[in-house]
């Protein structure tokens, strides 16, 4: 079966082909594209909505022909079209959505509506040292820090995620009010390589909790209020404020990840999304599995970030595994996107 996937919850365009065999093989990635937005969002400082919807209706197309000449393959010959049903920006989720519709329509074949977040979650799959189930994912995309137990595909129970301010967001907003530009996250983190962490004591929210829920809003807080503090000062100081700034966040996501592989009793901890790809994260984690004996997998760098492959990804798995992905339309080419659509409240699968 060949799965043409797009994806379009943000401010990325992603288009891929996957091929899944109906065995226990897993799915091979025959090819991708990927356009950013992130240069047209800079004059604004972040995401403008509908300068993204515009966007992705003027690059999905074309990503679409590149990637089918990756893949060696036509149009006709795709089996299905998967696309990002939710969540993310209404609008640039029915860009995605109607393309997907269209193309499926026009050829025939069923399209299915697909979780962004099960999407990361399943995208260490397609890496070279892909993991099995079950296992702990930690979940760092956006707006989502999430700590789920996953027992195989669309078997996944929440243990934690964030009450307020995601591990992403922290970054951003922070990065900030440093002054950086967008996207805050990956400027923040290459800043602090050239600070000490050391220099400043900031609060680690919830650490102690005994739970597996985040906080990092009162993180972002105490980082304004020290930047206040600093005054003129700040500019020489950025390098600090943002390695402590990370040292924080990082901190909380290893000890919280290693409660939850403590509290499951499993030994398989799998990290995805954007933060997932930060360099202090991934030390940390993989310092404290050779301590302990874990083994930790991590999506490759170029899927950390928004991508079509990991949509195809996710339906290939799904039809591997005997179940219709949510939100499947095989008939009426209904593209109905839904931009909150926590993971935990998943739709339960049907048998096909």
């Amino acid at each position: 079966m060949l799965i043409l996937g797009i994806e379009s919850s943000c401010d990325e365009t992603g288009v891929a082909v996957v091929q899944a065999d109906a065995g226990a093989a897993p799915p091979r990635l025959l090819g991708q594209a990927l356009h950013s937005q992130v240069q047209m969002h800079q004059a604004y400082g972040g995401v403008v909505p509908e300068l993204a919807s515009r966007d992705h209706i003027r690059r999905v197309l074309p990503l679409t022909q590149s990637v089918l000449q990756q893949a060696g393959c036509t149009l006709e010959q795709i089996d299905c079209v998967a696309f990002t049903r939710g969540p993310g920006l209404a609008g640039a989720l029915l860009v995605g959505a109607g393309v997907a519709c269209g193309i499926a329509a026009a050829l025939g074949k069923p399209t299915l509506g697909v979780h962004h977040l099960e999407g990361h979650l399943l995208s260490p799959f397609l890496s070279a040292d892909a993991p099995e189930f079950p296992f702990v994912a930690l979940l760092v995309s956006g707006g989502h820090t999430q700590l789920m137990r996953v027992e195989g595909v669309g078997r996944y129970h929440l243990l934690g995620e964030t009450i307020d301010d995601a591990a992403g967001e922290a970054f951003d907003k922070s990065a900030k009010l440093l002054g950086l530009g967008y996207p805050g996250g990956p400027a923040l983190a290459r800043l602090a390589e050239q600070g000490q962490a050391s220099a400043f004591a900031l609060p680690r929210p919830l650490l102690h909790s005994g739970d597996l829920d985040f906080s990092f809003a009162g993180l972002k807080t105490a980082v304004l209020t020290q930047a206040r503090k600093l005054g003129p000062e700040l500019q020489a100081r950025r390098a600090d404020l943002a390695a402590a700034t990370e040292a924080a966040i990082v901190e909380v996501l290893v000890k919280k990840s290693l409660a939850a592989l403590q509290q499951t009793g499993l030994r398989r901890l799998v990290v995805a999304g954007g933060v997932g790809a930060n360099r202090r994260l991934r030390q940390q984690l993989d310092a404290a599995a050779e301590r302990l004996g874990l083994r930790v997998h991590y999506p490759e760098l170029h899927l950390c970030t928004d991508n079509g492959a990991m949509i195809a990804l996710a339906a290939a798995m799904r039809w591997q595994a005997g179940l219709l992905p949510a939100g499947a339309s095989g008939e009426g080419y209904n593209f109905a996107v839904r931009p909150r659509w926590p993971l935990a409240q998943i739709d339960t699968p049907t048998t096909a």
